[in-house]
């Protein structure tokens, strides 16, 4: 089975003023780590609640230092469940990501493709003129 991973990142940055540029250096300092081996890996701005529920920006800036929730998503092929695409996910990203702090956020099983090619197959097992004759065609018209 194949699955797709999201993994929430707590990404320092420094010498930073605003939550929108904290966001772009953790963006662009992680895609730097990433790549060029993990390039595959999508990074988004992550998501944050207070204890109220209210929405907070994903960086918190203190003493001009900031740390940014970032989501990294990533698709991890043929794996027995679930828990392995997580940790096969979570080693993956964090032997790059040093002294980053990861959690796993969810994992969702991708449709199997061989399923769907059975499945059309067998839909399709009583029409066997997917094709029409030529003779067909040109009655037709």
């Amino acid at each position: 089975m194949d699955c797709r991973v999201v993994v929430e990142a707590a990404v320092p940055v420094y010498d930073v003023e605003t939550p929108d540029e904290a966001i772009r250096i953790g963006i662009s300092k992680t895609g730097e780590m990433l790549n060029p081996d993990l390039n595959y890996v999508e990074i988004n701005m992550g998501s944050r609640t207070s204890p109220s529920g209210e929405e907070l920006p994903p960086a918190f800036i203190a003493a001009d230092e900031a740390l940014v929730a970032l989501e990294l998503e990533m698709t991890v092929f043929n794996v027995e469940q679930e828990e392995h695409a997580s940790r096969i996910a979570r080693k993956e990203i964090g032997q790059l990501l040093e002294n980053v702090p990861l959690k796993i956020l969810r994992v969702e099983e991708l449709p199997d493709e061989e399923d769907d090619h059975e499945e059309s197959d067998t839909a399709d097992d009583g029409d066997d003129d997917l094709i029409p004759e030529f003779e067909d065609l040109v009655d037709d018209s």
